[in-house]
């Protein structure tokens, strides 16, 4: 059997929920031939490099201006173009498919899925299609073509009413959860891993992502980082400034300034999200899909920060609602929010609770379960 796995690269949510795809079906279906394509850096190179840069800038110095284009595309002229555009790339996918022969595609973002849907509706090649929605909000671009589409799988019960809402075949719809390493799943030793970091294990431990490489709403991000590390509760912070060389430097400064290195550990990039998610408390970040999905697996409380409008915006929303996330918006007192909730235990331990509410820790295995049992 020959499965593709096509995804885009615009955020690293689609590219990892792949890689999870793809890693366990490595693992646990030997008898599979499996491979990982940047479906629209193959149909374009020259429009993959474009697009991506553009959705960065956008993200990072005009996030209203991609919350725009993210509504508009939901209906409109925009949703037109955007589905026309796609049908005249799907020609050169043809061209990839004729050669792999796939049995299977599997899509995690709506541009693979559209282009499969298109050459299927024309009866160019005969495969079957899941759609893995990499979201805890729907968008209509996902379902674009959803009559050639064989599966759907989506992060909770309230997407798959609403695919059902647009006459989508509920058979063909499965809440499976966002795919997610198995690295979540292994048994971490917490001691060996606090005394790796020189941490307390007596201290409530804060896991803050700063942002990333491209720093979005960096000023934002490091005045709560400094309500944090200027808290006078018990609690000990691992900093991630991933790629970002100034969101570091500022870190190390306000550490600096309030004389707490011994209990605020500031990493760069770093592989070992699953085991510092294990040991924590809270997690602070951007409410991407995957990260999301990684932080309800490991029990996580969420603080929102620095949403970009659309899919983000929308799931921070969502993580409220179901009482397992807040968002520290523009016009809130971060110290002010961090007090509240790190002097009701009893909050804390509500939103953990809450967190298995929505929790998939075998979205992996059961997506693959569905497919290929």
């Amino acid at each position: 059997m020959k499965v593709l796995i096509f995804y885009a690269s615009y955020g690293g949510g689609h590219l990892n929920a792949a890689k999870a795809i793809e890693s366990y079906m490595l693992d646990y279906y030997k008898n599979i031939n499996v491979e990982l394509i940047d479906c629209i850096k193959y149909v374009n190179k020259t429009v993959e490099k474009v697009t991506t840069a553009a959705y960065r800038e956008m993200a990072k110095k005009m996030p209203w201006a991609w919350g725009k284009i993210y509504s508009n595309s939901q209906k409109g002229p925009l949703a037109h173009i955007t589905t026309r555009s796609n049908t005249i790339m799907a020609i050169k996918l043809l061209k990839l498919l004729r050669e792999k022969k796939p049995d299977l595609i599997i899509s995690t973002h709506p541009f693979g899925s559209q282009m499969c849907s298109y050459l299927k509706r024309k009866r160019k090649i005969s495969f079957k299609l899941a759609t893995i929605m990499t979201d805890f909000a729907p968008h209509d671009q996902w379902l674009v073509g959803n009559d050639f589409t064989d599966y759907y799988f989506v992060a909770h019960d309230k997407m798959k009413q609403y695919l059902i809402s647009k006459n989508i075949d509920e058979s063909k719809v499965y809440v499976s959860g966002i795919p997610i390493s198995n690295r979540f799943l292994k048994s971490h030793n917490k001691k060996e891993i606090m005394d790796q970091y020189l941490l307390d294990e007596n201290k409530q431990t804060i896991l803050f992502f700063g942002g990333g490489e491209y720093g979005l709403g960096k000023t934002r991000t490091i005045k709560i980082f400094e309500s944090f590390v200027n808290s006078n509760f018990n609690i000990q912070i691992i900093a991630i400034a991933g790629k970002n060389e100034k969101m570091k430097s500022a870190f190390e400064e306000i550490v600096k300034n309030y004389n707490k290195s011994n209990c605020v550990k500031i990493l760069e990039y770093t592989n070992y999200v699953p085991e510092l998610m294990s040991i924590s408390d809270l997690v602070v970040t951007k409410p991407g899909g995957l990260t999301t999905s990684e932080s309800l697996v490991s029990n996580l409380p969420m603080i929102i920060i620095n949403p970009i409008p659309g899919q983000e915006e929308e799931n921070a929303e969502f993580l409220e609602n179901m009482g397992i996330g807040i968002w520290i918006k523009k016009e809130d007192d971060a110290s002010t929010i961090l007090t509240n909730l790190l002097s009701n235990p009893q909050k804390l331990e509500k939103m953990k609770n809450n967190t298995k509410l929505l929790a998939h820790p075998h979205s992996t295995r059961d997506i693959c379960d569905i497919l290929f049992n």
